[in-house]
């Protein structure tokens, strides 16, 4: 009797053990009864489970955040380059995601691989570096519509880092190169416009008045001596050497 009742014990033991289940606020208890869905999920807190008739598997609504390791794509216009992204994603219908799809984690994850190779493989080079919010907004919208039937939703898709061959990021880099100098150049030649229009407006306000010549070179001397330059070169007017010559003349027919 002492060793049934000791038994006894021990097996009411176990099956309150499996019978009394405590489930977190972000966890929901899938049940089936004789293998069959019982409907509406269970939990959070204290969940009452009759093994060996029922089974539960739990499942967690937390967002999971997935890393999608790096593909091999080859864009549209032929440019071989590894891309790597990160999906966000949460169970929102726990039967559906048990029930629907074997590992409901894995699947995720293939899809998200499949998607990313398959979207970016129809962009270009220049569109995968430049309209990337578009591009997030596409594997977004794909990888949701393909999840929806295993109680899936994905809320963002982001691509992480695109990883060039060397030989594209020096072409890449000589073509920025380039660019910058066609921009220098053009800038300078615009500066060199402007400050032909602006001389061509000093030339006709000094040709309006000749007075205003001789004040500029006298500006002119003063900023030079300000810097204390020891040798100072003056713009020796046309007119003053004329009046030189012009006295210097009938003095030489009188001798």
């Amino acid at each position: 009797m002492g060793i049934a009742l000791i038994g006894a014990l021990l097996v009411l033991i176990f099956l309150l053990s499996r019978w009394i289940n405590i489930l977190n606020e972000y966890e929901r208890g899938v049940v089936f009864r004789l293998g069959r869905l019982v409907a509406g999920d269970r939990g959070p807190g204290f969940i009452l489970v009759l093994y060996p008739f029922e089974k539960m598997v739990k499942v967690s609504l937390r967002t999971v955040v997935h890393d999608v390791p790096s593909q091999d794509v080859i864009t549209k216009d032929n440019v071989s380059v590894k891309v790597n992204a990160v999906v966000y994603f949460r169970v929102v219908d726990p039967a559906k995601a048990i029930v629907e799809v074997e590992n409901y984690l894995y699947a995720t994850s293939q899809m998200a691989q499949t998607t990313l190779r398959s979207v970016l493989g129809q962009a270009e080079l220049d569109e995968l570096l430049s309209e990337r919010e578009a591009l997030n907004e596409k594997l977004q919208e794909i990888i949701d519509a393909h999840t929806d039937p295993w109680g899936i939703k994905v809320s963002s898709v982001e691509v992480k880092h695109v990883d060039l061959p060397q030989e594209m990021q020096r072409a890449m880099a000589k073509q920025a190169e380039a660019e910058r100098e066609k921009r220098a150049k053009i800038i300078h030649a615009d500066g060199e416009l402007e400050a032909s229009k602006s001389l061509a407006q000093a030339a006709e306000a000094f040709s309006a008045n000749p007075t205003t010549l001789q004040l500029r070179y006298l500006q002119t001397l003063t900023e030079i001596s300000a810097e204390h330059n020891s040798t100072i070169v003056f713009p020796l007017p046309i007119d003053i050497l004329q009046a030189f010559s012009r006295d210097k003349g009938p003095r030489g027919g009188e001798s």
